[in-house]
């Protein structure tokens, strides 16, 4: 199986969801770089399940409480990185296998195809194929911001919700949040204040949706600032590919564009090509940065446990709101690689 991701800022994930535990073995991270630990815990914090809205009081995801606390095993010395393979671990401490020892396979989940594809796979919470496979991405990710932010410090990165089931965040709304986060104001990580002209209302729909079984998709769409032109490969490592690449491997993700992706198709080029401002673009052309702000949008179904599965199970009625870090972390993960690659290309 591949579990591995990147070219030379390479990374391989293991654990199960029920397992002892699970983690990330990352290579190719140069020496020296200084590690802020208690940001990369933040960012384990800000995927990990079992956390009450801080707005509303109420857990709106999951209710399995994982403390997610890091572990660095290898790889790190006195807060630098010594260029060896950094290994991390997070121990799970609140599995309820039980629950899945009668569960037969579930509609949308992986438990069938994993079966029939291997012959043994583990079922408990969806094995490996479970979303608690991607603290994994989150630690990997963390780690490749801070060597991203040490060579580009300029560079910018924010994920955001735009949408959950019908209510959709406009322009105006994103900008406004992607200010607060710039703010010197701690950013509120709360998953209704991410809607914040509608949090009632997100809150009372997942609040609903866990009472009633049901369960809801959205979008995550992602701001970056002050990436370096040149950045990607012309042909088959091409930035767009790269980042679909990345988040399409993300459970339950259903589709990705970049730009403005599919709309494009319903355009005429002399309504494209002409403008001034290329945001349409996405920030790359030919595969390749241009220096201009990039954006992306990553596209999640309903989470698939559903109605009496979920009801007597521990399930996200939505994940979009905890794979807004996995989104950005992902992300960070390519521009690490990126530029690594691109620092290669240069020396010549």
């Amino acid at each position: 199986m591949s579990n591995s991701f990147g070219t030379l800022f390479r990374w391989t994930t293991f654990g199960e969801s029920h397992g002892p535990g699970l983690g990330v073995v990352i290579e190719g991270c140069p020496a020296g770089i200084t590690l802020d630990l208690n940001e990369l815990q933040k960012q384990l914090n800000r995927r990990r399940p079992g956390q009450k809205d801080s707005v509303t009081g109420e857990v709106l995801v999951t209710s399995r409480d994982e403390a997610d606390q890091l572990e660095i095993l290898s790889g790190v010395f006195e807060g630098k990185t010594l260029g060896t393979p950094i290994s991390c671990l997070v121990r799970n401490q609140n599995q309820r296998s039980q629950d899945y020892e009668k569960m037969a396979a579930r509609p949308g989940h992986a438990d069938d195809v994993w079966k029939n594809k291997f012959g043994h796979s583990d079922p408990r919470g969806g094995g490996r194929s479970s979303g608690r496979e991607t603290l994994s991405r989150v630690i990997a990710g963390a780690m490749a911001q801070q060597l991203v932010q040490t060579v580009y410090p300029q560079i910018r990165l924010v994920g955001f919700v735009k949408s959950i089931y019908n209510m959709e965040l406009n322009e105006q709304e994103l900008k406004n949040l992607a200010e607060q986060r710039d703010s010197k104001q701690e950013y509120v990580d709360s998953f209704s204040a991410r809607f914040p002209t509608r949090q009632h209302d997100v809150a009372t729909l997942l609040a609903q949706a866990k009472e009633a079984g049901e369960s809801y998709g959205g979008v995550v769409e992602v701001w970056i600032e002050g990436v370096p032109k040149g950045l990607g490969e012309p042909v088959f490592y091409k930035m767009k590919n790269v980042l679909a690449s990345a988040m399409m491997s993300i459970g339950a993700t259903s589709g990705f564009e970049i730009g403005d992706g599919f709309a494009l198709a319903q355009q005429k080029g002399t309504d494209v090509h002409r403008h001034s401002d290329q945001e349409q673009y996405g920030g790359q052309r030919g595969g390749i940065t241009t220096g201009e702000k990039m954006i992306f949008r990553t596209a999640f179904k309903p989470t698939s446990s559903i109605l009496d599965i979920a009801k007597k199970g521990r399930h996200d009625p939505c994940i979009v709101p905890r794979a807004v870090p996995v989104v950005e972390a992902m992300t960070w993960a390519v521009l690490a690689d990126m530029i690594l690659l691109q620092k290669t290309n240069t020396i010549l």
